[in-house]
């Protein structure tokens, strides 16, 4: 008897962290299931912010996705409820074992709507061959990056912040949280006048003591250009990335580590990012979607081929494992402290469009289109418009 061929499609973000972990789990799980053929699409990670989730999963099985898309995704009922198909032991293992909030990030409606295959948030980075040579630390808090900044302001080697439109609003919100208030905590204030006030003008410095080029950045940009050049010795706030930490990925080795301290003396209010792994509704075979996608979550698997493959892993076991943190010199630890007490952006339907909406906005007065006070009642009138009614 003759078996159907079993064929899986999938869309994640074109990086190597972002395809490589997956196309090689794909490849292992084919293996050892021959009847299921699965294969991985690329989309940019530009895309991977803008593209409609809600589309992919009209034509993909598996869909790699950002957190703050839920919502929507459950308005247009896109996703597989996938508490209603997995284990409720093995949930209950990731859900015990997430980095800061990440698996909570993919619930809504008492749903697990994707496993947190892959967890990031915004944390530093540093060259320490740079920062040795000019016998300079680390900064730990706010006062200290700017002290640095103004000590490498005109020379060769400079602060950087990836300031492009998308990053403009991640770093806006990061750094309110980190201020000591959580912004979009309701639907008709997004966040005080005087944290707004206070975070524009910490941005504009930033801005000012930054490569010229941070306008343009997005965080693998920025940390192409740290790690094959020495033109940027530090950066305060980016998504991490392992890849750049392990010996030999580029020219020069980058280190990460903590975000400086917020207002309550601990390294708190990270935007949280990473990625999910979810289901379409739609699949066809949806017993052998959740095998994989509980395969690729799989701890033994998190810890070992998802991370050997270039991919930076959502398990906890993986974040405190002396191996993988000995392949990436402390990546793990070191910024555990920032994810653990990261700032978990809203899921509700229609986050996506204040998102973009802040970015534009806060990217304006980056580029001096506006001030201060122009920036902060677009920010509120916009917020209020599109949340009003659509939060929780």
């Amino acid at each position: 008897m003759s078996h159907q061929k079993i064929e899986l499609r999938g869309s994640t973000w074109d990086h190597v962290r972002g395809f490589d972990p997956v196309q090689a789990t794909a490849q292992q799980f084919m293996r050892e299931h021959p009847d299921i053929h699965i294969t991985w699409d690329r989309r940019t990670l530009q895309e991977f912010a803008e593209l409609s989730v809600l589309d992919l999963a009209e034509r993909y099985d598996f869909v790699v996705l950002d957190h703050p898309w839920i919502g929507a995704a459950v308005k247009r009922k896109s996703l597989l409820p996938l508490d209603q198909h997995l284990d409720a032991g093995f949930l209950a293992d990731q859900g015990a074992n997430s980095v800061g909030p990440s698996h909570a990030s993919y619930q809504r409606d008492g749903h697990q709507w994707a496993l947190a295959i892959d967890t990031a948030s915004h944390v530093s980075a540093y060259r320490p061959d740079l920062l040795a040579a000019r016998k300079l630390d680390v900064p730990r808090t706010w006062s200290e990056v700017i002290a640095l900044g103004r000590r490498l302001q005109g020379g060769k080697t400079m602060l950087a912040m990836p300031l492009m439109v998308v990053d403009s609003s991640c770093a806006f919100l990061s750094l309110c949280a980190n201020l000591g208030e959580p912004p979009m905590r309701t639907h008709e204030h997004m966040i005080s006048r005087s944290t707004g006030q206070r975070v524009l003008e910490m941005l504009r410095m930033l801005r000012d003591l930054s490569h010229p080029e941070s306008l343009n950045w997005n965080p693998p940009q920025l940390l192409d250009r740290m790690a094959e050049t020495d033109e940027i010795a530090y950066c305060p706030l980016l998504f991490g990335y392992s890849n750049y930490a392990r010996n030999a990925f580029r020219r020069h080795l980058v280190c990460f580590t903590n975000i400086p301290l917020g207002a309550d003396g601990k390294p708190s209010g990270a935007l949280l990012g990473g990625a999910g792994l979810a289901i379409s509704r739609q699949t066809r075979w949806p017993k052998e979607a959740c095998a994989y996608t509980a395969y690729v979550a799989d701890s033994a698997v998190q810890r070992s081929l998802y991370f050997n493959s270039g991919g930076q892993p959502g398990h906890r076991s993986a974040w405190l494992d002396a191996s993988v943190n000995g392949a990436c010199h402390q990546f793990f630890r070191d910024t555990l402290p920032t994810l653990d007490h990261s700032y978990l952006r809203p899921t509700f339907n229609g986050y996506i469009e204040v998102q973009d909406a802040v970015a534009r906005i806060v990217h304006d007065f980056l580029r001096d289109k506006t001030t201060a006070e122009q920036t902060l009642n677009h920010l509120a009138a916009t917020y209020r418009e599109i949340a009003s009614g659509q939060h929780d």
